[in-house]
Parts: C-alpha cells; structure tokens; sequence
C-alpha cells in the first residue's frame, strides 16, 4: 500500500489543524436555490451508495456523528453542508448514485441537482470521487468522472474500505482506477487509498484539501 506523498511538513500540520477543529452541519438543499452564498472555498464529496462516504466525512472530521451513516443506501439524498468553524472551507456531501431501487422520479431529481451543483459552482475547488476498493471504478463512477471532465471540474479518486481487500485485490483496483484516470483532462493523478476505521490516508486528504484552501483566493 502506497504512502502519503512528501507534503511540506507545514502543509500535513495545516491539515492536521484544520480538521482539528470543528465543522458543524449547516443544512440539506434539495434545490440549487437553498445553497450558502458562494463565500468559501468548496470541496464535495460523490460516489456510489454504500461507497462509505459518510463515515470518512466522519474520520476526516473526526466527528462520529457529523455525516449520518446508514445501512440503507440512497439514504443522503440532498446536498448537505458542513462548515468549518475556524476556516473558509465548507464541505458538500452529495447524493449517493447507482442505487438500483430508489424510485425513478427521485434519481432524475438528484441527477439534475448534482449536475446544476457540479456546473454552476465558482467556489468549488474539488470533487473527491469515492471508489469502493472491493470493487473498482463501476460504470456509474466512470459517468460521474465524464461529467466532471465536460464541467472542467478537477477531480481526485479517494479509495475506501482499502483495509477489507486482499493485498493483491487491492493492487488490481489501483491499477484500474488509475487506468480509469489515464489522460481524463479533469482528473488528479494521485489516488489517495482510505480506511475511515483504520484512519488510513486520511492525513493525505487533509493535506491534500489543505494545500487547496492555501492556494485559494476566495
């Protein structure tokens, strides 16, 4: 399993603090209309139901209950933001996709809201694309990263669950995840590979969003 790559040590203390700090739940938008005013640097969240996006929001944060975790995929099924209390960072946590049985209606419904978010967002400065490391990038994840590179929307894979695996498993999803992102305009190359109960390679995330918010001029 690769390590975290040579950040300045002021940039992995940067993300040590600003995670050290608390990030509260603001509110859920079902409509591009009840989002915060475009007055902080943004970085959001997607990936497939059941992909444990909320429980790594929760790890990064540090916060057990910040992102609500369920048993039942399709359960987020609105842009939820959290803020820093101490910094301009505001986090989104997106719908889940490729939930088989949430009702038709209801996908077009996050389908649109995910792309007005993803399209008409100034202050979004990432999208960080959970891929299940059981698995591999599905199609539905390869749509999601269509659709961020015709946005022009830059874009990182984030690994989860890399602790469940088998080692050679695990070093199959890398090497498809990275010939996934091969030359996709939009895409960073580096793969950051997490465990939210095992709190691996999130010292890489929070370096990684750390370095964003010092480069921002929001």
């Amino acid at each position: 399993m690769s390590t975290i790559p040579d950040f300045p040590t002021d940039i992995i203390e940067r993300g040590r603090l600003l995670f050290a700090r608390p990030f509260l739940f603001v509110k859920g938008c079902v409509r591009i209309a009840d989002l915060p005013e475009m007055d902080r640097v943004e970085i959001a969240f997607a990936g497939r139901s059941n992909v444990g996006k909320s429980s790594l929001i929760n790890a990064l944060c540090g916060t057990s209950g910040l992102a609500r975790t369920s048993n039942t995929p399709g359960r987020t099924q609105e842009l939820n933001i959290f803020e820093s209390q101490s910094e301009n960072l505001r986090i989104v946590d997106m719908p889940g996709y490729g939930y088989a049985k949430a009702p038709e209606p209801k996908v077009r419904a996050w389908t649109a809201l995910i792309h007005q978010y993803l399209t008409g967002r100034a202050t979004l400065r990432r999208v960080y694309v959970l891929v299940d490391s059981r698995h591999g990038p599905k199609d539905n994840d390869i749509s999601v990263m269509n659709e961020l590179d015709r946005a022009a929307v830059s874009y990182q894979v984030v690994l989860t669950k890399v602790d469940k695996p088998l080692a050679k498993d695990l070093e199959k999803a890398i090497e498809a995840t990275r010939a996934t992102i091969a030359k996709r305009p939009a895409a960073h190359p580096d793969i950051i590979q997490t465990s939210s109960e095992k709190g691996t390679g999130l010292k890489h995330l929070r370096s990684e969003i750390a370095l964003l918010l010092a480069a921002s001029d929001v």
